[in-house]
């Protein structure tokens, strides 16, 4: 992984967690087969997934949207809750 990148993509996406899961879910799919797997910047050659996804975050080629609600932050379960025994 390119430390480089990493840092110029945390410029894009502030918060480090996401940043790694934007990250895992892109490579997994450059990984795959099918039109999501090819890399979304030129140039690509002798560079692994991980850094293409950064690279591709950096650029702003890869964005995220954030839950509007918190609940979805806290786990909140949405159903009845369980009365204690």
């Amino acid at each position: 992984m390119n430390v480089e990148l990493f840092k110029q993509a945390l410029e894009k996406v502030v918060n480090p967690n996401i940043l790694v899961n934007l990250i895992s879910k892109r490579v997994r799919q450059l990984n795959s087969t099918g039109n999501v797997s090819r890399p979304l910047v030129p140039e690509t050659d002798n560079m692994g997934a991980i850094d293409i996804a950064l690279r591709e975050i950096a650029e702003g080629k890869l964005t995220y949207e954030a839950p509007l609600s918190t609940e979805v932050l806290v786990g909140a379960t949405g159903g009845k809750k369980r009365r204690k025994s």
